[in-house]
């Protein structure tokens, strides 16, 4: 009796094994959310004014932005930017999380900062937020971006210490080079 049951069990493990390795897991398919990624995939070069803020001096940014796809599902950027405080290197990805129904923006930069924001977008403007710490206090920031066709953008940058009440910090535009 014993005998018979663990050929049953071994026949039903070895059934169940090999029905399952008929049927692998299907590939992830990107939605509409991550197709809509696509629009930053490329180099763009990027001039902007910034204002005098807690994030540092006022005046002319520029920088040169590489940007890919990492499947259907990330874009991941390299910049290389000079601005007041001199240069600056920075590495970020953008995502959809479908958990959450936001975008995500992470960066790193060269001067040591980690930025983390979410996003959403509605026809063609996109709008990050985000909680960043300077001075012991918690800022929250507005990005707002404008396509204003399939090869620029303009976008601007706000603060606000109480979430209410804005401040502009910095105001550009970006250009596909290729």
């Amino acid at each position: 009796m014993q005998r018979t049951f663990n050929r049953i069990w071994i026949l039903l493990l070895v059934g169940v094994t090999w029905a399952w390795a008929q049927q692998p897991p299907a590939m992830p398919k990107a939605g509409p959310e991550q197709q809509r990624l696509h629009y930053f995939v490329g180099d763009w070069r990027t001039e902007a004014e910034m204002k005098a803020s807690p994030f540092g001096p006022g005046g002319k940014f520029t920088s040169t932005d590489h940007a890919m796809m990492l499947g259907d599902f990330f874009v991941v950027t390299q910049s290389d930017g000079r601005g007041p405080m001199g240069s600056m290197r920075v590495v970020s990805t953008m995502a959809y999380d479908p958990k959450e129904k936001a975008y995500t923006y992470d960066e790193y930069t060269s001067m040591g900062e980690h930025q983390i924001s979410r996003g959403s977008v509605s026809a063609d403007t996109w709008t990050w937020t985000s909680d960043e710490e300077t001075g012991g206090k918690t800022i929250k920031g507005r990005f707002t971006l404008k396509e204003t066709s399939p090869t620029s953008y303009t976008f601007k940058f706000d603060m606000s210490e109480d979430g209410s009440s804005w401040t502009n910090v910095m105001e550009g535009k970006s250009t596909k080079t290729k």
